[in-house]
């Protein structure tokens, strides 16, 4: 037992990484866990759950039964080669790694049987180990042959679970966007295709649509997940400092430049550089990012060596990029190499059916720090008459004006909708 406790000794005491795409069911697994004393630390992919356990060791992982990123076996092969100390526990399935078991899995064992059981399931008896992880591998691998498939039985709380041949909605969209519009589905089902590819991608859409959004996505879902993430605003950096914040530079490059720093691009090594707004870029530094992206290799501002650097590049704009292109302010050569792939984020306007989702998701989010609140239904019919020229980040602001309006009521009526100016204003 002494030797068992000496495993877990580099966590913290009862540290879980409960990983789901099902955000009801990582909501009442957590509550049930905070109640017995668990830090619980959440995933909604498996990209995330290892990210997760490369910045701080966990005690054990709580892996569901499907995953939208990663194949269960994959995740697990993966898990198996970086963490071999940490307790794993599968959601509906009985073979668990005989070698590791956590001094507390069976308060994580009350945990998903107490939210099973309100889902009207309930666990007979608690997940028993009987196969080692190679022999779960090779059965894993058996249900790929349909003689195997035959002769599967998958219980009624994995089968409710797990998604259909006809996905719905909510099984294809990524947990970074809210909504089931037809729109919102297809940007989901882009990332994925291109995620574990280094193609370089554009994304399109109106200001206040997510665009950082589907980078991040497109990052946590890549081979790169685990590497750093780097942003820059294009339009937010004067021209004059905007070459030595991509391509770094020396020390005594320019007028202040008292010791030297490391451009944006050579801090995203092996990860994904995002580049927002990416058509307010001048021309001249056009050229120097065209030649970094075929080349690979960049040199710093004031220094003549060039410094080879593996980025995958995301941009982003609100303007038309092919347009600018015809109108001469934006480089056609350099424009094909960033279009490679194109997502298309849609305005709010285009999929309104989703507002009332929207409204709930970041009112709940605010709720984290204070009591909840509801829209009233005069509130709701306001927020869908309204035109959205700030789309969904628009939203989020309305509603948090609306919610310091509405003070400590738990209500927010249409008197605390407000747009911006009040209407009659000069």
């Amino acid at each position: 037992m002494a030797t068992q406790a000496t495993k877990f000794s580099t966590a913290p005491p009862r540290t879980a990484v409960l990983t789901s795409a099902d955000l009801s069911f990582r909501q009442r697994v957590r509550d049930t866990l905070t109640e017995l004393h668990w830090q619980v630390r959440e995933a909604a992919g498996g990209a995330e759950a290892l990210a997760h356990l490369d910045a701080a060791p966990a005690e054990t992982v709580i892996l569901d039964s499907w995953l939208p990123d990663l194949e269960i076996r994959e995740f697990v092969a993966e898990f198996e080669r970086l963490h071999p100390s940490i307790d794993l526990v599968i959601v509906d399935d009985s073979s668990t790694r005989s070698t590791i078991r956590s001094p507390r899995r069976n308060e994580v064992l009350y945990a998903l049987r107490r939210v099973q059981d309100a889902d009207g399931v309930t666990w007979n008896s608690a997940p028993i180990i009987e196969r080692n992880f190679s022999e779960r591998l090779t059965a894993a691998r058996a249900e790929d042959d349909p003689l195997c498939q035959a002769q599967t039985v998958v219980s009624p709380t994995m089968e409710s679970r797990k998604p259909s041949s006809g996905k719905t909605g909510s099984a294809q969209r990524l947990p970074e966007f809210i909504g089931e519009h037809p729109a919102i589905l297809e940007v989901s089902r882009r990332i994925r295709l291109v995620a574990p590819h280094t193609a370089a991608v554009l994304v399109q859409g109106p200001t206040g649509t997510g665009k950082e959004l589907v980078a991040r996505a497109l990052h946590r879902l890549s081979p790169r997940y685990s590497r750093p993430f780097v942003a820059l605003n294009c339009a937010a950096i004067p021209e004059s400092l905007l070459e030595a914040e991509l391509f770094g530079h020396t020390r005594g490059a320019f007028t202040g430049a008292v010791q030297g720093r490391v451009g944006r691009i050579e801090a995203a090594h092996g990860g994904t550089l995002f580049l927002d707004e990416i058509g307010e870029m001048p021309l001249a530094l056009q050229a120097k990012l065209l030649r970094f992206v075929e080349s690979g290799e960049l040199q710093r501002v004031g220094e003549n060596e060039p410094v080879k650097v593996d980025v995958r590049i995301v941009a982003a704009t609100h303007r038309s990029l092919l347009q600018l292109t015809t109108e001469g302010s934006f480089r056609a050569d350099l424009y094909y190499r960033l279009a490679v792939f194109l997502v298309r984020t849609p305005a709010l306007a285009a999929h309104l059916e989703d507002l009332t989702l929207m409204a709930r998701h970041f009112l709940t989010r605010m709720a984290e720090t204070s009591p909840a609140k509801e829209l009233s239904q005069c509130a709701t019919t306001r927020l869908q008459a309204h035109g959205w020229p700030g789309n969904v980040r628009e939203l989020e602001h309305v509603l948090e004006r609306a919610w310091i309006l509405a003070e400590d009521r738990p209500e927010i009526t249409e008197k605390e909708i407000e747009f911006g100016e009040r209407e009659g204003s000069t």
